[in-house]
């Protein structure tokens, strides 16, 4: 079964407080937003301490072209998708020559060429090399990206493969936007970028954590429950209340299905890697699941320091596990997504 034989994480440099954030945001919105007040609580509500910002917080009450904010998406993309993925080439003691496939999942910026082809220029990978580009599948993407990986790693025995993810989601912020989902998504979001190999069957790795298996499903109409909105300013954010009514009708079965097909209960699960969403999103997953531990504190602790980074969230919810330890057992990885969809990938997560 292919292998995880690293995941690295970003901790950009301006990292701020979420009190700081919601004192900012509140300025911004004062003047034009009738509700700022009442829904000022949303900041506290989130349980969120400090967030990942990609550029200075006092830089988002510029109001800016989508152009100029794409146009930074595409150099801050490439600045730090290469530093994470530097990062793993060190951690794994891997040539870059080596890497045979690289997948990039984004959802906040658009570039064609795509920007896993200006990563293979700029750090001279293999001019051979496999590319996948992988568009909207917003806080999934961490989740299907990494069954993506495992396809290939184990189509291809020799694969060395390269996971991966940037999230800008505060350039996605519309300055001149009062309306009440830019309002939260701004109490929310923030900016995350994260890489991993995995590796195919005749590669030895250090970390013995291996693919059993993965899973999709798209809910039918449910295609306005989350995504965005393109307008000629840039990314509407599109999210719905329903969303944690959704998790607690369908998640918990979905997952006791995938489980029973590979032969397995809840109660194996060791590990719980999931995408945090939000706090809404967290409750609805524990009265979903009724389980007596506290299954998702490692989750929880990763919204807490870095605010919802979209596709990029889980991969710090991983990276969490392999760098301070996991029990021996399986691991469970599952987001949820724009379509609206869930993506699920079980792992045996053996300790060395």
């Amino acid at each position: 079964m292919p292998t995880i034989a690293a995941v690295s994480k970003i901790d950009l440099p301006y990292k701020v407080q979420q009190q700081q954030v919601k004192d900012y945001a509140l300025q911004l919105f004062s003047t034009d937003f009738p509700l700022v007040q009442k829904l000022s609580g949303i900041f506290d509500n989130t349980e969120i301490v400090s967030r990942n910002l990609c550029k200075p917080l006092n830089t988002y009450a510029d109001s800016r072209a989508f152009e100029d904010n794409n146009k930074d998406y595409i150099r801050f993309a490439l600045q730090y998708a290469i530093e994470a993925i530097e990062a793993c080439l060190v951690a794994t003691n891997i040539s870059k020559d080596d890497v045979t496939d690289i997948i990039f999942v984004s959802s906040t910026g658009l570039a064609t060429p795509s920007l896993d082809a200006l990563i293979v220029n700029q750090m001279k990978l293999n001019p051979h090399i496999n590319r996948m580009g992988v568009f909207g599948l917003g806080c999934a993407g961490g989740v299907s990206g990494m069954a993506k990986a495992n396809a290939l790693a184990k189509a291809n025995p020799d694969a060395i493969v390269l996971l991966v993810a940037v999230e800008l989601c505060s350039l996605t912020f519309l300055r001149n936007d009062y309306s009440k989902s830019n309002f939260v998504a701004s109490s929310l979001f923030s900016d995350g970028i994260a890489a991993s190999i995995v590796l195919g069957d005749n590669h030895k790795p250090q970390q013995q954590v291996s693919f059993v298996a993965s899973g999709s499903k798209l809910y039918y109409d449910t295609l306005d429950v989350m995504g965005w909105e393109f307008l000629d300013t840039g990314f509407k954010v599109i999210f719905s209340q329903d969303i944690p009514t959704i998790i607690r009708k369908y998640v918990q079965g979905d997952v006791i299905s995938f489980l029973s097909k590979n032969g397995l209960e809840l109660s194996d699960i060791k590990n719980f890697i999931f995408h945090p969403g939000g706090k809404k999103v967290l409750q609805a997953y524990t009265e979903a699941f009724d389980m007596d531990t506290d299954f998702l504190k490692i989750t929880r602790e990763t919204m807490n320091s870095y605010g919802n980074m979209s596709s990029a969230t889980v991969l710090y919810v991983l990276q969490h596990f392999l760098e301070n330890g996991y029990e021996d057992g399986y691991g469970l990885m599952v987001a949820m997504g724009p379509g609206f969809s869930s993506e699920m990938v079980l792992l045996k997560m053996t300790k060395n």
